[in-house]
């Protein structure tokens, strides 16, 4: 991920300079001269190779965009100089940049040399698919043409000599989007996948890429448009400095004003309070939040029975974009900054959302333009949010934000921090039988909320710090 964010701080030095069509087809070589030995990778074409097909993603480009293997990158460029925007192709977000993916080895077990060939046997007598053969040692092997990666031999060997050895992305996936092809090449299905992104940290070949739309938004800047910069609650995580120079980054990346989201989220605290209220005077058991666009995605593709438990509200960037639109003009261009990638899902399907950036690239933009985040002009957004609708980019924010909108402090919620397996099987059993322990159920992709986001610039404790220093000044 740090190779992909310094190839774009790279080719953003270049369009600041004015030089990225003569600059950009000699990038790979730059970065791997003749005489420099590869990071992990066969040999440096193979690095070039990659380098290249990064740059691509970066450009806004994916495999399928591709028309001949011998176009330089300064094509690309043009072509991304000369577009409308960014064609979304099937719908799909995510995309595997196949010259990158190493094709992981698609065997889960195997017996290391840590097996001592002991009598009892307990892999052999265990395994249902008689895929445990023996050496003339007494050695255990596994016969993968008939293993079914059941686990039970690695469960049972007193030695821990059987290792599981996952694919990484596959591993990450919480409902079995991505999978390899005839050739040994990761694929994510549109159809499956929810956006949630922990592919995209999980790959240790950085092969995974969202649609990238940043030189579009500096196109629109470029050509002096009304660019507003929508920016989510979870910002206040991110860089490490005071929320009003970070503003000020963005005023002198070019964007004519910043309107912050949660603004929008009071907006949908109220109506989702309202909602939830209706929903439990009907007799409905519960009702679940709606602004994590991952979890919507879940529901709709992976457990359409709890469609109807969801909340028809919609998310903080939703109002947040009408309101922009409302008070710059309908021609105004509304960029939304984002710590995941499944808000580009929402931002595409959006008519008053033009553009999503992620956190990530923001930061990319910032240092390629060579701004000096502490030395810009401070600024403050003339729209103010109470620190209910700020945390809104923390686990159990939206559900304490709806619990003091209806003033019931006896109003019972379950909290879910994670799409995991365990969680998602944990939805579908409210689901299933309706029951749920309480009234409302939050729902986050990423563990902490959306301050630990796939796609932001921190993570962990030191993000949870910096979000309540700066939730404090509010």
């Amino acid at each position: 991920m740090f190779i992909r964010y310094r190839l774009l701080k790279k080719l953003v030095a270049m369009w600041k300079n004015g030089d990225m069509l003569e600059k950009i087809d000699g990038m790979p070589y730059k970065m791997y001269p003749r005489n420099q030995k590869p990071k992990g990778r066969c040999c440096i074409h193979k690095e070039r190779a990659v380098v290249k097909y990064k740059a691509m993603a970066m450009l806004g480009f994916t495999m399928q965009d591709e028309k001949s293997e011998m176009d330089p990158l300064s094509s690309y460029a043009r072509r991304m100089m000369q577009r409308n925007g960014i064609d979304m192709q099937n719908g799909a977000v995510l995309h595997v940049m196949d010259e990158a993916c190493s094709s992981c080895v698609k065997i889960n077990y195997e017996v290391s040399n840590l097996c001592r060939g002991c009598v009892a046997r307990p892999c052999y007598t265990n395994c249902p698919k008689d895929a445990i053969y023996y050496d003339k040692d007494g050695k255990a092997h596994i016969d993968h043409d008939k293993c079914i990666s059941c686990g039970k031999c690695h469960q049972v060997c007193p030695y821990h000599a059987i290792i599981y050895m996952p694919v990484p992305c596959e591993e990450a996936c919480p409902v079995k989007a991505i999978s390899k092809d005839e050739y040994g090449v990761e694929h994510i299905d549109p159809d499956k996948c929810i956006y949630c992104g922990k592919c995209l940290n999980a790959c240790p070949f950085g092969a995974i890429f969202d649609k990238c739309e940043v030189f579009d938004v500096l196109k629109e800047i470029r050509q002096e448009k009304k660019v507003i910069a929508m920016v989510a609650p979870a910002v206040l995580a991110q860089f490490g400095k005071p929320i009003e120079h970070v503003y000020g980054a963005l005023k002198a990346i070019g964007f004519s004003d910043i309107v912050e989201v949660a603004y929008g989220a009071e907006e949908t605290t109220r109506r989702e309070a309202e909602e939830l209220k209706e929903k439990i005077e009907e007799g409905q058991p519960f009702m679940t939040t709606s602004c994590c666009p991952a979890y919507v995605n879940l529901a709709k593709k992976h457990i359409p029975e709890i469609t109807k438990y969801v909340s028809s509200t919609g998310s903080p960037m939703h109002y947040t974009a009408i309101y922009a639109k409302e008070k710059f003009g309908e021609d105004c261009v509304t960029v939304f900054m984002a710590p995941c990638a499944s808000k580009k899902a929402e931002g595409f399907s959006d008519k008053n959302v033009d553009y999503v950036w992620t956190f990530r690239e923001l930061d990319a933009v910032i240092q390629g333009l060579g701004i000096d985040i502490e030395s810009t002009m401070p600024y403050t957004p003339e729209e103010t949010a109470c620190k209910d609708a700020h945390n809104f980019a923390k686990t159990t924010g939206v559900f304490t934000a709806v619990k003091n909108c209806i003033g019931d402090e006896s109003l019972e919620g379950v909290v879910i921090a994670d799409l995991n397996k365990k969680n998602i099987a944990m939805l579908k059993g409210y689901a299933k039988t309706g029951k749920c322990p309480g009234k409302i159920v939050e729902v986050m992709s990423c563990p902490g909320g959306c301050i630990s986001g796939p796609c932001s610039c921190s993570s962990g404790g030191e993000a949870s710090r910096r979000f309540e220093a700066e939730v404090k000044k509010k």
